[in-house]
């Protein structure tokens, strides 16, 4: 009895279909783990500061005393409409 390569034969040319098909399906897959890798880093990078809501800019400028607290509770019921 031979094993191995020549186990193959056997099959005739579906062995070496299979073979190259397995091969081909083993390629791609570890392409797109990489492409799946290379994505997730790429999505989780900070890309600057993030921006500010109209609202959170509005409390900031209350906390640092630019606009007293009416004109504050205004301009946040004119954000909340």
């Amino acid at each position: 009895m031979m094993y191995g390569f020549y186990n193959m034969m056997d099959w005739g040319i579906f062995g070496w279909v299979f073979m190259l098909l397995f091969w081909i399906l083993l390629i791609i897959g570890g392409i797109e783990v990489v492409r799946v890798i290379f994505r997730s880093e790429r999505d989780n990078r900070n890309d600057g500061p993030k921006s500010k809501t109209p609202l959170e800019i509005l409390k900031e400028r209350y906390a640092k005393g630019e606009i007293d607290k009416n004109e504050f509770e205004e301009k946040k019921k004119d954000l909340m409409e």
